[in-house]
């Protein structure tokens, strides 16, 4: 069974391993580096729409992400 932990864990590891810098990231989704500092913290966790735009920016597929999917960690 997938839980938040999980998922949060799994979308900072591809957004650290997108060959993207966070910062480039951040401008392309239109969220603040603070926001992704959240994220990754654990402290807040990205609304759905701004889930999807960071799997559609880093290339990856949010099923994967979800635990909906097999994750082929790069």
């Amino acid at each position: 069974m997938t839980n938040l932990e999980d998922i949060r864990q799994r979308l900072i590891y591809e957004v650290e391993h997108s060959g993207m810098s966070k910062i480039e990231i951040c401008k392309q989704v239109g969220i603040s580096p603070s926001a992704m500092s959240q994220y990754k913290s654990g402290r807040a966790m990205p609304a759905l729409d701004t889930f999807a735009d960071i799997c559609k920016c880093i290339k990856i597929d949010a099923n994967e992400i979800l635990g909906i999917t097999e994750n082929k960690i790069r």
